[in-house]
């Protein structure tokens, strides 16, 4: 018999060492349709690798795709640290894209110093409001939080491509849905010239930063972690658990609504209803690969990133399809999920009663 036995406790090197062998994992079984594909393993690696990090553009795509991989993973990992499931990361994202066009192309005209703040603020709100609803529903109704927030992503893009259809179309777009372009004023600076690598790389790296000191060293970063252990015996202890579950769907939601304000204010300039591949989607990924911690959440970040534009660099050099970085982010989560499972419990093969037999 197998017995899943709780650890007593988990040693640090095992919860580093942890989504790293789930990411080890990951490329491992990928390699099999590789192989099967006709295509040398090692070196559809190398060419990934060199993809990503082979250049100086290359590495300027890596951070361009990492950018909202870091926001999204951090809204991911942010609820999912006081239980709240959210799934809708892909819906807040547009919502922050759509406010920040609506601010950044022609409301308001401000110089860049004040434009620039307002934009990103008027992203973060509308992300963060749109995670409030799913957030009350559970507070209030029990609602699951997972099919509000699941739904509420197709809702928003509807609600987007209505959008781009109607009031907020480019009537300079030559028929294409797509909003008017932001102003000057409202733009993030490239980190680069002629590079795609925008100043909200900057933006991400201080949200992580500033998450993981609000969870290591605040009250409301601990009332977090307690409520997500367990709600009962944190609201027994006199901690406000539906003030703090609202608060960490605001922060969540305000973090993927800052990932879809880079897309448009730093990388593309206006909105369509294609504006994001699933980074709210592999944000989820992201968060679980990082074991949820902030500061995990960047490496792990880098790494999906990594995937993502190595394999579009390999695809074209050796004709295998792009959609293995799919394939490797999903294993990925595969892989974290059953590494957790061995870092949280201790296998024990028993034989069964009455056998003499022992444990191993």
């Amino acid at each position: 018999m197998i017995r899943f036995e709780p650890r007593e406790t988990v040693t640090p090197l095992r919860r580093v060492a942890a989504p790293a062998i789930a990411a080890l994992a990951a490329l491992l079984l990928a390699s099999i349709p590789i192989a099967a594909a006709g295509a040398p393993v090692l070196s559809a690696y190398a060419l990934m690798a060199k993809g990503a990090f082979g250049s100086l553009f290359a590495v300027s795509e890596l951070l361009a795709r990492a950018t909202p991989l870091i926001l999204t993973g951090l809204a991911a990992a942010v609820a999912f640290r006081a239980k709240l499931w959210n799934i809708g990361g892909e819906g807040q994202l547009y919502a922050g894209a759509l406010e920040a066009v609506a601010v950044g192309s022609g409301a308001l005209a401000l110089p860049p110093v004040v434009m620039v703040p307002s934009v990103i603020v008027a992203g973060a709100l509308a992300g963060g409001l749109l995670m409030l609803v799913p957030a009350l529903l559970k507070v209030r109704l029990g609602a699951d939080e997972v099919v509000t927030t699941l739904l509420l992503n197709f809702v928003v893009l509807l609600f987007v491509q209505m959008m781009l259809e109607g009031p907020m179309k480019d009537p300079m777009g030559m028929g294409w849905p797509q909003s008017e372009p932001m102003l000057e004023a409202a733009t993030l600076p490239k980190l680069m010239a002629r590079m795609r690598v925008h100043a909200g790389l900057f933006v991400a790296l201080g949200c992580a930063l500033l998450v993981h000191v609000v969870m290591k060293r605040t009250v409301w970063g601990y009332e977090t972690r307690a409520v997500g252990e367990n709600p009962e015996a944190a609201r027994h202890a006199g901690i406000p658990v539906t003030a703090t579950m609202l608060r960490v769907a605001l922060l969540s939601g305000g973090l993927a609504g800052l990932a879809g304000v880079g897309e448009v204010a730093g990388l593309k300039g206006y909105l369509t209803a294609d504006l994001s591949p699933g980074f709210g989607y592999a944000g989820i990924v992201v968060a679980m690969l990082a074991g949820l911690s902030p500061l995990g959440v960047v490496v792990a970040a880098l790494f999906i990133a990594g995937v993502f534009v190595g394999a579009d660099s390999m695809s074209r050099a050796i004709g295998v399809s792009n959609y293995l970085a799919d394939l490797v982010v999903a294993t990925s989560l595969i892989a974290v999920l059953v590494s957790g499972l061995f870092v949280r419990f201790r296998v024990r093969f028993v034989r069964p009663h009455g056998q003499g037999g022992h444990g191993a």
